[in-house]
């Protein structure tokens, strides 16, 4: 098998990048429909216009539906046409992203994403979830080619909740351990190929940026305010978790938070919020020296993250609850069977038990 590495064609961020936009974009295209969170656009919409008018670019604002859904991409094909747009730019969250992704694929055209907070590493993925209108999950939709332009505008993202940079920590956390896992044992990436070298570098960078710059750029988020931490984690969150998650591979982590979602105690809780506790599990799963488990547990505590089933609100029945969510976790197709032998539902369910018994002792001696 080949091995194959994919990303963005390009990445751009930096504080207040949002007023430098219609620079970057005009020369994908003269005419763009803009597809924005209606909160974000709330404080945003005036230097869109400004960024597009000083480059002399035409924009048609769309405020998104509210659900990545088949129903919402063809209503914003219809305004896009109408309006005869070259390109689309996806500005907001994640289902507002993951919209403008569909929507350009479907469109034949470029398609420019800038997310407005960094609590996943979807931004860059050649991927989009497609829901019901009811908000139900309907299909992955693979896309051929990755965004062309992604922008990060720091200082929007030292703006939004600080939970939501934890989050995005969370998320990127995961991103080293199941790289190696997935070239360990040779498996097929989301990319279509065997791991890189170049994406297990990115992935190895994504941890170690998180474990030296983590707690300090959350304490720049908590005040607004743009450091050079805080510029690195979220680079770490967006990009090298991005690369690193799709050319690199999925394994454990992300399939325990696929198995959580089987129980209702943790709905209420972010995406990498969970990937977080899926992260200590897989390391139990493997083996890891208890150094490694360590140094993950330290660092998901000092950011605010999860490393308990308690802190995740799973106290009652645990273990009845946690027989489904391993059972979850092992289910056909799941990234859990590209961990080095694979795994079966009973060590699942032991190595999330024995996490949790971990995570407990390890607040237990913090305090």
């Amino acid at each position: 098998m080949d091995c194959i590495i994919q990303s963005p064609s390009k990445y751009i961020q930096g504080a207040d990048a949002i007023t430098r936009l219609g620079v970057y974009l005009k020369p994908m295209a003269e005419r763009w429909l803009v597809v924005g969170d209606k909160f974000v656009l709330g404080f945003a919409e005036s230097a869109l216009e400004k960024s597009f008018k000083d480059a002399g670019l035409a924009l048609e604002i769309v405020a998104f539906g509210g659900e990545c859904s088949q129903n919402e991409i063809d209503r914003l094909r219809g305004v896009a046409e109408k309006a005869r747009c070259g390109a689309v730019l996806g500005i907001g969250g994640g289902k507002t992203l993951d919209t403008a992704k569909a929507l350009a694929h479907f469109m034949g055209v470029p398609v420019a994403i800038a997310p407005t907070i960094a609590s996943t590493d979807a931004p860059c993925s050649a991927l989009s979830v497609i829901y019901t209108d009811e908000g139900e999950f309907d299909r992955y939709l693979m896309l051929p080619n990755n965004p062309n332009m992604v922008i990060v505008d720091t200082q929007i993202v030292a703006n939004a909740p600080a939970r939501l940079l934890a989050a995005g920590i969370g998320d990127a956390l995961a991103t080293w351990f199941e790289a190696r896992a997935c070239s360990r044992s040779g498996a097929t990436t989301m990319a279509g190929g065997k791991c890189t070298q170049a994406a297990l570098a990115l992935a190895e960078l994504c941890y170690n940026t998180l474990l030296q710059e983590g707690e300090k750029a959350m304490l720049a988020a908590e005040l607004h305010v743009v450091t050079p931490a805080l510029e690195r984690v979220i680079e770490a969150n967006t990009y090298l978790s991005g690369v690193g998650f799709e050319s690199g591979g999925l394994a454990a982590a992300h399939a325990v938070h696929n198995g959580l979602t089987a129980i209702p105690d943790a709905h209420h809780f972010y995406h990498g919020e969970k990937v977080a506790f899926g992260t200590l599990t897989q390391l139990v799963l493997e083996n890891a020296p208890v150094e490694e488990i360590e140094t993950v547990a330290a660092l998901c505590h000092s950011v605010g993250l999860p490393i308990t089933l308690a802190q995740l609100d799973i106290k009652q029945d645990v273990q009845e609850k946690m027989r489904i969510v391993a059972q979850a976790s092992c289910a056909e197709g799941e990234t859990i069977h590209n961990m080095p032998g694979g795994a079966t539902p009973n060590q699942v369910y032991a190595a999330l038990l024995v996490a949790d018994q971990y995570g407990q002792r390890f607040l237990q001696e913090w305090e």
